[in-house]
């Protein structure tokens, strides 16, 4: 069996969808080729979603924030929205593509120290976990039969 190419699309893919694909890749990689992009990419990744991210043991340090426009040719099998926004400019990709929307709020808009917005983070963190994990097991359940 080949493997679902998963995208998942946030505004400034920096925060929410790199977290998004690094807890997928690492919960269903064995199933899911994934993807994450923004609908108006900020060009970098947050460092506090990459320092959250290494405190469960998933390094996405390599990612890099780009444009949903890269994978309009591509053959995606499963569109997630992270974010309200990416959801309503979220473009029509061709075949049968399904379509999730699970949003969270941006972590990179949290105010305060920096102990208290990392805490923001480490919150919307296990949030996208929890639901990317769930996605993995279901998907996992439904196709190793």
């Amino acid at each position: 069996m080949s493997k679902s190419i998963v995208l998942i699309l946030c505004t400034g893919n920096s925060c929410r969808s790199h977290i998004a694909e690094g807890i997928l890749r690492h919960a269903g990689g064995d199933f899911f080729e994934v993807r994450s992009a923004g609908s108006e990419p900020v060009g970098y990744v947050h460092p506090m979603a990459i320092t959250v991210m290494k405190e469960i043991g998933i390094d996405i340090s390599a990612h890099e924030s780009k444009s949903l426009e890269l994978f309009l040719e591509e053959s995606i099998d499963s569109v997630v929205t992270v974010c309200g926004n990416a959801k309503n400019v979220c473009p029509i990709f061709p075949g049968d593509v399904k379509r999730y929307h699970w949003g969270f709020i941006d972590p990179a808009q949290a105010e305060g120290s920096d102990e208290e917005v990392m805490a923001v983070f480490r919150e919307v963190r296990d949030l996208i976990r929890n639901t990317f994990e769930a996605y993995a097991a279901g998907y996992r359940m439904a196709f190793s039969k």
